[in-house]
This record gives structure tokens, sequence and C-alpha cells, in this order.
């Protein structure tokens, strides 16, 4: 990685801003998953072992520029204190007097989590004056929320105008894993790409056909491909104005010589809900009163060879819709299957970890990205302003 880290700059005695993406699931005001928070710990015990005054910021949900209690970081905070057995106070605000006077009080070591800078509407704007009242609070700034790195606001990339910009360890082994993989990955090397729509993933395909050696695709997306073929697909979810696109992206990939798979056979049923009647057909055979909602068993043996022949794999997005068992067997078995591959192994995006960590495998991933929208843009080529920003080596 060419950015500066943590580890390139003294932070003793310093005001270290960290931006972090403590942006966790939350149920009745309590923490659903707290992988976020756990993934941020190795830079902030870096930083607190080093002497720096830890200044934690992070976002919440969308709160769209207004205070709002729903969006509070406190059960953050509670659970921070927890994980790293020492009391996070929380600010009452992200920037203004009295956290700067709170601030000044802090001594080497101590650690405090601001409120969510999202309540701020200079936040998403990337508003100059609101990036000045932010940088005034520190010496240092790091940024270690690769999940938010896509997006250029004042905390993930305007503070870098005015402080020392590093990355954390977490925003280091994200872009270290999965530059690896996009600019040296161990071959025979697949993508498998699902989730519902093709339009959200089209650049990321174009991307990886230059890259990969298999490209599986799965999910609602594939029936956009298979109609774009000229098969019907029913009442399945396809996107009409990408048809076009998709056949383009299969003929592309046979002119790279990539293998391209698409689903042979699919779980068909006749509405969109758990306790739907459903059944396999092959692709072809997909009655007009019938959608597609997961991929069947004849592909699903496919997918399992191509994966295990593989040396690297890069998994983004459900086959199925697999928030309903009768339709999760496809997700389950690739990631399995995956969890079996004797290489390296990439998880991103939201839905795909969410199933990996349902069906109790994540530990046998070598990489779960923390990053949706950013791991995708990151897929597709395209620069992160969170990262852009930060200071070269």
């Amino acid at each position: 990685m060419d950015k500066k880290t943590v580890r390139d700059i003294d932070v003793r005695g310093k005001r270290v801003y960290v931006r972090v993406d403590f942006n966790v699931p939350l149920e009745d005001g309590k923490i659903t998953n707290d992988t976020r928070i756990i993934s941020s710990l190795p830079t902030i015990r870096y930083l607190i072992d080093q002497g720096a005054r830890v200044i934690l910021a992070s976002h919440l949900g969308r709160p769209k520029g207004e205070y709002n209690p729903k969006y509070s970081l406190d059960p953050v905070a509670e659970r921070l204190s927890e994980l790293l057995h020492r009391n996070v106070e929380k600010a009452g605000d992200s920037v203004g007097p009295q956290v700067k006077e709170r601030i000044s009080l802090m001594q080497d070591g101590d650690v405090l989590l601001l409120e969510n800078v999202r309540f701020h509407k200079g936040e998403e704007k990337n508003d100059p004056e609101h990036i000045k009242q932010i940088a005034e609070l520190a010496d240092v700034y790091v940024n270690d929320a690769f999940g938010a790195a896509h997006r250029a606001h004042a905390s993930t990339a305007g503070i870098a105008q005015y402080l020392p910009a590093v990355a954390g360890f977490l925003m280091e082994k994200e872009l270290t894993i999965m530059g690896k993989a996009l600019s040296h990955p161990e071959r025979p090397f697949t993508a498998i790409i699902g989730g519902a729509k093709v339009s959200d993933k089209m650049e990321v395909i174009e991307n990886l056909l230059n890259k990969v050696d298999c490209l599986i695709i799965g999910g609602g997306m594939a029936n956009t491909f298979l109609a774009g073929l000229g098969n019907d697909m029913g009442k399945s979810l396809i996107e009409p104005d990408k048809l076009q696109e998709a056949k383009s992206l299969v003929d592309h990939a046979a002119q790279k010589g990539v293998r391209l798979l698409l689903p042979v056979d699919l779980v068909v049923a006749d509405r969109f809900a758990a306790d739907a009647a459903h059944s396999v057909v092959d692709v072809g055979d997909v009655a007009k009163d019938r959608m597609a909602l997961d991929i069947g068993p004849k592909t699903i043996a496919l997918c399992q060879k191509a994966i295990l022949d593989s040396k690297m794999v890069i998994w983004n997005g459900p086959m199925g819709v697999f928030e309903f068992d009768a339709f999760a067997k496809g997700t389950n078995a690739i990631a399995a299957v995956v969890a079996e591959v004797k290489g390296t192994t990439i998880v991103g995006g939201g839905d795909s970890v969410a199933a990996v960590e349902k069906s109790g495998l994540a530990n046998r991933m070598t990489h779960i990205s923390t990053g949706g929208g950013a791991s995708l843009e990151f897929l597709e080529g395209k620069i992160l302003p969170g990262v852009a920003a930060l200071n070269d080596k």
C-alpha cells in the first residue's frame, strides 16, 4: 500500500482524530452486530499504547443533517467501553466549543467518542467551514473507516486538507488484501457476483472481466442476463433497460476467454414470500406465473467445482433471497464451498457478509470486508476519496 499508516507518524501527546465506521445495526437501541466496532480495535489500542489522545468520529444511519436521538452513538460508547475494558466518554456533539473544551482536558491515552458526525449538514456537503471546525479539534488525522471511504465528506476526506493524514490498520488491511486481489491475483481467480440488481454491478463486472479466469453470476441480477440471452423469465425480477448491456457482457467474457457461469436451473415460486409454493426448473422452463428466487442444485454443483478449482475467490452478493430459508440454499452452499478453498477468499458487500455470518463460516474466510459500497467501488477500479486524501509514503 502506497499510503502512510499510523506506524509512520509520531502520535505521543497529540490529539488524534480517528474516523471509524461505527455504522452498526440497532434494534430497540441495542447493537445487533458489533463487527465494525471490533474491526477498529487494533487501531484504537495501538494509539492508546502510543500515548495519543484518541478522538473517535463516526456516522450512524441517515439523520439528514439534524439531531435525531434514534441515531445517537450512545450504545456504541457503551459497547466500546466493554471491549476496551475502560470508560469511553461520549461528547454531546461532534464540533463546537464544548467539544473543544472536553478535548482540552484529555490526557495521553484517553479515548473520547464524538456524537454522530451526520447530525451536521456540513458533513455530507463537505462544507469548507465545517471542515475547519473539525480540523481545529486535532493535530493528526487517521482514517480507519473503509466502509465510508467512497464518500467525499468532511470527516472522510475534507479534514485531510488541514492535518497530516494516515491510514489506520483496518483501512490498510482492506486496501492491501483487496488491492492484491485485483493487481496480483493468485490463479485460477474466480469472482462470484450476486444480489438483486444488475444495474448496481455492471461496472464491477466490466472491470473484473479484465482480471478473473471465471465469473459466476447469481441472484436476481442473473435473471436479466438470462432474459438478455432470450429466456422467458416469467414474473422474475428483470431490468428491461439492461438486457442489451447484459448480453454484451456475456459476449465480452467470451472474447476475453473468461469462463462465465450463469444459472442452468432455478428455484421458482408463485410469489415473493417465505412460505411461497416453490419448485426447481431448468432455465427456459420458467412458467409465466413463476419467479426465480434462488439458484438450483445443478447450478450449485457447477459453481462448487469452479470455486474449488480456484486459488483466489472474491464474493459479492447472495445467490438468492437468502432472508427466506426456502430460498437460501444456493447462498449457503456457496458460502460452504468458499470456506473450503485452499487459497485466498474475500467476501465483500453487506448481504454476502450477512449470509456468511448467518451460516457461521465467517472465521473460515481470509478476509471479510467492512465496506459495502466502498468494496463495490474498489472492485470497479474507482479511486475512493477517503483513500486518495491520505498522505503518500
